[in-house]
């Protein structure tokens, strides 16, 4: 049996003050329900529809273990993560 990995992934609002971080199996259609708002969401409330961070995991239950180390960490902990992968707080949703 092959487990289906995971993506843990953080979006920002276009001025980087509001942070959401999630996990999927499907990071692709998860960010384009993000972005489309087709999804009633914290994300769409306040505008978070930046992919500003990812990571992949090797299963769907390793992928949610560490996004509950990302979201008991405190905002400077996810700043730092963000800059060190993307210091200009870019769009990646290209680039998945």
């Amino acid at each position: 049996m092959t487990q289906k990995q995971g993506f843990i992934y953080i979006m920002t609002n276009p001025v980087n003050t509001v942070f959401y971080t999630g996990v999927t199996s499907n990071l692709y259609k998860r960010i384009f329900e993000h972005k489309s708002h087709s999804v009633e969401s914290f994300t769409k409330r306040y505008n978070t529809n930046k992919l500003v961070y990812y990571e992949i995991a090797d299963s769907i239950e390793s992928a949610i273990v560490r996004e509950k180390q990302i979201k008991g960490g405190s905002r400077i902990d996810k700043i730092n993560l963000i800059e060190n992968f993307n210091p200009n707080y870019k769009d990646l949703s290209d680039e998945i």
